[in-house]
């Protein structure tokens, strides 16, 4: 049942707003404020799917109201109720964020429309942020294990915040895909994630990748480009293997963090940049710290949040799960029909020692799918599977 909260301090015309309201649609709850501050006071207290609010208000005006709900309940649209002399005023509320505006004495067909598309366009937009939280399934992660359901109740619980994170654990162990998570059910999912590997860059090129430059700033340098955290604005940039990363970059990126603005290399102009940073990194930065390879201070600037995925060594009973997604994905890209694993070939896979973990296992899947029986055994484990 759709809530509409009637903000108004003229008693008159909050009766119309009710009986118009109420004898239209006898599934609206309409509630009643008599100004902005009891108003506010409802608002952080319930949900409402629509706000109708006087401009003209004692104690708190409808100017202050919408200003306080954007920050508050940004998504619920609120609607302007406007006296003659109020027009100008309920036009700029629209710059402001209002839904729309209406005059008084309120228009019956007018009123209920406006109602009627503000209620449509709320459905809308939280069925949009829903969406745009679920993960895509080219980032799943698979497991039922203490380990991983620990990882997943962390990320419900920090990816909504601005936090930081750092997330640890041996390579192949799934790094990547909590920082996909973490900002897939963000509230920047909307914008880019961006994705550097700093292991894979050469030192001399890292903050040029990072931060951009200007044309003439080096040798190859024949126009400006801008960087990693530029393209990131608005979204998430992923910082991998950001132990890798030379001390002359480890400086700047304390600089971005610090004061949100990065200088493309070669220039000495700010930009000004709004990222949320994920590392990762499965080196030990405190013993990096310790041998000087390392910045404490950023570190604990990175590190508001820690995230620990465990080897696959750690939480052996989620192979069979693995198994199976990877048979699933394995054959859709094969083209080929779905292979079934034996019960002692599931087992015998739990038994081995998976120093490549996660990425280890599908590649040892993949080879018993083109390789092993209609249904893959434990010999077939044994032939195929070897170390």
């Amino acid at each position: 049942m759709p809530k509409i909260l009637i903000i108004e301090d003229e008693s008159a015309i909050r009766r119309v707003l009710v009986k118009i309201l109420s004898e239209e649609n006898d599934t609206y709850e309409v509630l009643e404020a008599e100004d902005g501050l009891e108003g506010i006071e409802l608002i952080r207290k319930e949900d409402y799917d629509l706000i109708l609010c006087d401009i003209k208000m004692p104690k708190m005006d409808g100017v202050e109201v919408l200003e306080a709900v954007k920050k508050i309940k940004p998504e619920v649209p609120i609607v302007m109720i406007s006296g003659h002399g109020d027009l100008d005023t309920a036009v700029n509320t629209m710059r402001l964020g209002a839904f729309d505006y209406i005059s008084k004495p309120p228009d019956l067909n007018r009123l209920l429309n406006t109602v009627r598309i503000a209620l449509d366009r709320k459905e809308l937009v939280v069925e949009n942020k829903r969406l745009k939280k679920k993960v895509s399934k080219n980032y799943e992660m698979i497991g039922e294990s203490k380990a991983i359901s620990q990882i997943k109740d962390m990320i419900e619980k920090v990816a909504p915040t601005e936090a930081r994170v750092l997330i640890t654990g041996p390579n192949g162990t799934g790094k990547e895909l909590v920082a996909h998570w973490l900002h897939q059910k963000s509230d920047r999912s909307g914008g880019p994630m961006i994705e550097v590997n700093c292991a894979a860059i050469p030192s001399e090129l890292i903050e040029s990748e990072l931060f951009g430059h200007v044309k003439g700033a080096f040798t190859s340098a024949n126009k400006d480009r801008a960087g990693k955290f530029e393209a990131a604005n608005g979204g998430t940039i992923f910082l991998d293997e950001v132990g890798d990363m030379s001390l002359s970059a480890q400086a700047k990126v304390l600089r971005a963090l610090q004061e949100n603005k990065v200088q493309r290399v070669g220039s000495d102009k700010d930009i000004k940049v709004d990222v949320r940073v994920i590392a990762a990194t499965n080196k030990n930065l405190k013993k990096e710290i310790e041998e000087g390879r390392f910045r404490e201070d950023l570190y604990h600037r990175l590190a508001v949040i820690l995230i620990k995925v465990p080897a696959l060594n750690e939480r052996r009973e989620d192979i069979p799960l693995l198994v199976d997604y990877f048979t699933k994905k394995i054959a859709g890209e094969h083209g080929t029909g779905q292979k079934k694993f034996s019960e002692k070939a599931l087992k015998k896979l739990k038994e081995y020692d998976w120093t490549g973990n996660i990425r280890e296992l599908r590649n040892v899947v993949e080879r018993l799918i083109i390789l092993g029986n209609a249904e893959v055994s434990e010999e077939d484990v044994k032939l195929f599977a070897s170390k």
